[in-house]
């Protein structure tokens, strides 16, 4: 394993997938976001099928349009209407904050509905982090902000994505999967249309250039991602997930003179705080069932 790349890696794909969240909300000032999601559904989605067709693989086998697959493109739908009209609406640094909460989301689901095991700690955990989103998120408080709602909506849709991807038949490569994933943005971005009432319209050449701005970070941000995770330990890389917030702040202030506010910055150090916390336990269980599985098998060893 090489850590150090693999961190490395992280940071720049954190780096890249805020580049594309700012290119996102730049332009959605100007063209409507269901047009924003069919064309980085049509640019992503091409890049993935070029990938999936030059290594030979099927990208309509039956496999991967049933069942937990297609659950997974319907989830991988609802979360990007929901984030990418939140970040229309809403500052990137909030978006970001909440956002972070997504593991918190995940381990939780794991335990509801995949059985796996989550004991006090974790549970503690998962309930200061969303008391960090609450205080982000300030329901009922001066400051509340309704489009908001939408980032939680969000992060709730691609928890469930990230939980049914664990379900989905392993013969369908995760190229397709990818690319099932940006295809099901042609579908939301025309939903999206039809809710709003929005219609398309020409973009002009500086528009083209952040579109396509949008679409080569994201395709950048996700295979950084991926091969991180195959050169390096989960243990080492995961943490560094959380640089994104620390760049969308950056990129709020200097780019769209955002001005987080004491409680968002708390809030947000309250959700990483038991994200990272979750994280480092998980680490520690997995560490102690391959003892005790060590230890169980050397001691059939020596009764044998």
């Amino acid at each position: 394993m090489n850590n150090l790349n693999g961190i490395l890696l992280v940071i720049a794909s954190m780096a890249a997938f805020t580049l594309e969240d700012m290119f996102i909300k730049r332009l959605s000032g100007e063209i409507p976001v269901g047009q924003i999601l069919i064309m980085l559904g049509i640019g992503s989605g091409s890049v993935f099928a070029a990938v999936a067709l030059y290594k030979r693989e099927n990208l309509f086998a039956p496999a991967a349009w049933r069942g937990a697959a297609l659950m997974r493109s319907v989830s991988e739908a609802l979360g990007a209407m929901a984030f990418a009209t939140a970040l229309s609406l809403v500052d990137i640094s909030t978006v970001a904050a909440v956002f972070q909460a997504l593991p918190l989301v995940i381990t939780m689901g794991a335990a509801l509905f995949l059985g796996e095991q989550v004991g006090w700690r974790r549970w503690s955990a998962i309930c200061v982090g969303f008391c960090g989103v609450l205080l982000i998120v300030r329901p009922g408080l001066e400051g509340f902000d309704p489009s908001v709602v939408l980032v939680l909506i969000a992060v709730l849709a691609i928890a469930a994505r990230d939980l049914l991807t664990r379900l989905v038949d392993t013969t369908v490569s995760s190229t397709v999967v990818s690319f099932q994933a940006f295809a099901s943005l042609l579908v939301a971005g025309g939903a999206l249309l039809l809710i709003t009432g929005s219609e398309p319209q020409a973009i002009d050449a500086r528009q083209s250039g952040m579109m396509l701005g949008g679409i080569l970070f994201g395709v950048l941000g996700y295979y950084a991602i991926v091969v991180a995770t195959r050169i390096g330990d989960a243990s080492a890389i995961t943490p560094f997930r959380y640089s994104r917030l620390l760049f969308s702040i950056l990129v709020g202030v200097l780019v769209f003179g955002e001005r987080p506010d004491a409680l968002t910055l708390a809030g947000a150090a309250l959700i990483i705080a038991s994200g990272l916390y979750t994280f480092v336990r998980e680490r520690r269980l997995v560490r102690q069932a391959a003892q005790q599985a060590r230890e169980s098998e050397g001691a059939a060893a020596a009764a044998c």
